[in-house]
């Protein structure tokens, strides 16, 4: 009798879970106008790199930022943050063009949101001055509402690892 009474509890906890996932993901997925906003700071984000206007990149990271590139290097503030892309536009990345792709958004709080997006760089270079092949990244951000705006306030780039060849013995 108490196995059945412990499966009868287990069931009813699981059937209360599954009942109330959509209400907890509901809560976690961005609200629509949010979700255009943040969608709209990753579109301002590239068009601004690819015109290689460092001030219009600074402007969109909160005063408090910090901004972790795909070597490991650390700045916070957004004025530093923008003095060192005015560097990178006039050296590594003076010929470089991105998309980017948001691939999730995630309300954390009503002002704060994580965000994954796939990008890709082209024309850049190696720090030795040497073209680097097209780049294929994940950036991941979490941003901040403030002031009714959204602005990075956490910023983390990582190359992709290219895809393994495919050979006929893997097939």
């Amino acid at each position: 009798m108490v196995t059945i009474r412990r499966i009868g509890k287990a069931a009813v906890a699981v059937l209360l879970l599954a009942a109330a996932g959509p209400a907890i993901h509901a809560q976690s997925a961005p609200k629509e106008a949010d979700s255009a906003a943040i969608k709209m700071l990753l579109s301002k984000f590239t068009d601004a790199f690819n015109r290689h206007d460092a001030a219009a990149m600074g402007a969109l990271f909160a005063e408090d930022a910090d901004f972790t590139n795909l070597r490991g290097a650390s700045l916070h503030g957004h004025e530093k943050i923008q003095a060192n892309f005015v560097t990178l536009f006039k050296g590594i990345l003076k010929d470089a063009k991105r998309t980017d792709s948001a691939r999730d958004i995630r309300l954390l709080t009503p002002t704060l949101a994580a965000i994954d997006s796939d990008d890709t760089i082209d024309g850049s270079l190696a720090p030795d001055g040497k073209p680097n092949p097209l780049r294929k990244g994940l950036m991941s951000w979490i941003a901040t509402k403030q002031g009714g705006m959204w602005h990075i306030l956490i910023f983390h780039e990582q190359d992709l690892p290219p895809a393994p060849a495919v050979t006929s013995s893997s097939r």
